[in-house]
């Protein structure tokens, strides 16, 4: 991969983790109106409206046969459960531990990207990730609220990680054969479509909503959705699932951030030590080994001395 392809390819992740570390205080937000289901539709057909728009301008096709496998299991897993999931979750247990748990996401990627696609990973990818946790548990420790944490928050956000981790692995070689665009679009309208069945919730509650819980579904679709997986599938398509994983451990520094200003959640020392941490590990798994250049081999070889002929003697 060329310099630019690669500064590309690091933008849209970039644009990517900002977007979905957004999408975290958005949906606290939304939330407080919205029930996950009704808000993972809302959310997910305001972005295939966004997704499609831009399909017709650009004169998309339909993605390759081969590909198809790859995008329904994706917008099953990721788009549809994930979504639903995690919202679910983030109304049973504090962020800090929905962050906590969904934060075993990457750790499984990188495992069954390994394991069935082949990646290799590369030697930092181990120990920035484990930095990386630790950052996460770190945070999610410092702003878990003194209660208990509730067995079914916890298995609802350990299920969404699980989606999460196994949508990108069955996205990633259906990138190989359709454009960035078609994956996103096909795989939020699949996703769109597995949460059809909260319809019903998703337009009456929409009549009694505040402007601003809307707008704000709105903007999910539009930004963390729309924009932020076209991104992600731009970026993953020219690297391996695990470092993509790896990336996405900025999240939570970046929630900690976004959320002192949105919601007055003033971070203390400890979170922001852990928030700290995520960047480190994020830095050193993106990280490449230079090879060390080879010592010179200066030992001389003395030069073979030339066989006397017996006639010169």
């Amino acid at each position: 991969m060329s310099r630019r392809a690669g500064l590309l390819a690091a933008g849209a992740a970039t644009v990517t983790v900002v977007l979905w570390a957004s999408a975290f205080v958005a949906i606290r937000s939304a939330g407080e109106v919205y029930s996950p289901g009704a808000l993972a539709l809302g959310r997910l057909l305001s972005g295939v409206v966004v997704l499609g728009l831009i399909c017709l301008v650009r004169r998309e096709g339909l993605p390759p046969r081969s590909a198809w496998r790859g995008i329904a299991l994706s917008g099953v897993l990721w788009s549809g459960f994930y979504t639903v999931a995690l919202n679910w979750g983030e109304r049973e247990v504090d962020a800090g531990t929905a962050a906590l748990v969904v934060n075993v996401g990457p750790l499984l990627m990188a495992l069954l990207a390994s394991r069935l696609l082949g990646d290799v990973m590369p030697p930092r990818l181990p120990a920035g990730m484990a930095v990386s946790f630790a950052g996460a548990v770190t945070v999610g420790l410092s702003m878990s609220g003194g209660g208990g944490a509730s067995p079914l928050g916890v298995v609802l956000c350990l299920l969404a990680a699980v989606a999460y981790a196994a949508g990108v692995v069955a996205q990633k070689p259906a990138l190989g054969r359709a454009s960035a665009l078609q994956v996103t679009t096909w795989g939020c309208a699949i996703g769109a479509v597995v949460c059809l069945p909260f319809a019903g919730q998703l337009a009456h509650e929409a009549a009694g909503a505040p402007l601003s819980a809307t707008l704000t579904m709105v903007c999910l679709g539009v930004f963390p959705t729309a924009l932020a997986f076209t991104t992600w599938a731009y970026a993953l398509a020219r690297t391996t699932a695990g470092r993509m994983g790896a990336t996405t451990y900025a999240v939570p520094a970046l929630v900690v951030l976004m959320s002192w200003p949105a919601l007055g959640e003033v971070p203390g020392a400890l979170t922001l030590a852990g928030g700290a941490l995520c960047l480190a590990g994020v830095a050193v798994s993106r990280s490449r080994v230079v090879p060390r250049p080879r010592a010179r081999d200066t030992t001389a070889v003395p030069p073979a001395e030339p066989h006397e002929h017996p006639a010169r003697r």
